[in-house]
């Protein structure tokens, strides 16, 4: 695995933010608390399988899993995040440092994330989650078990938006 993590000097720095992380979304959004203060975190360069909200919004398989495998790894804890910007719903899009490595990576390694290809690679940061994406899928790993796992940016309009909720 260590092979797979290797270094990118691309990637642009703009922030830190270092608190407790107080909650888990789902498997690609936190809170974290620096003070008294709360920062709502987008973990940058990926998109998680949908935990979903309602019947009209019905998650996706290992949607569940994603965000476990993310609790179990950052919750209650402090986390420190290099940040790169502000979303349009005003989060922060942040790297989960971990030593060498970040809980991006990791998620993406587990087979419970995408690297984000959405618009172009518009999203894509990182672009060493392509090679950890690729060695997830070529091991089976997480949801790439599956024959034709659908990306979360495709099941948000497929599903959510079309009502085409098909596996």
């Amino acid at each position: 695995m260590a092979a797979l993590f290797f270094a990118t000097p691309e990637l642009v720095l703009a922030y830190q933010i270092n608190g407790k992380v107080v909650k888990v979304a789902d498997g690609d959004t936190i809170t974290v608390r620096d003070g008294s203060e709360n920062y709502r975190i987008r973990l940058a360069s990926i998109d998680a399988p949908e935990t979903g909200s309602g019947s009209k919004r019905p998650g996706q398989p290992y949607g569940e899993a994603s965000r476990r495998f993310l609790a179990n790894e950052v919750a209650g804890k402090q986390v420190e995040l290099e940040c790169f910007e502000e979303d349009r719903y005003g989060r922060h899009i942040c790297d989960v440092l971990m030593g060498e490595i970040t809980v991006n990576q990791l998620l993406v390694y587990a087979g419970l994330a995408w690297a984000n290809r959405q618009g172009k690679d518009k999203y894509l940061r990182d672009r060493r989650l392509l090679t950890l994406q690729d060695d997830a899928k070529a091991n089976k790993r997480g949801l790439w078990v599956e024959p034709n796992p659908v990306p979360p940016w495709v099941w948000r309009y497929d599903c959510w938006r079309q009502g085409q909720c098909g596996k």
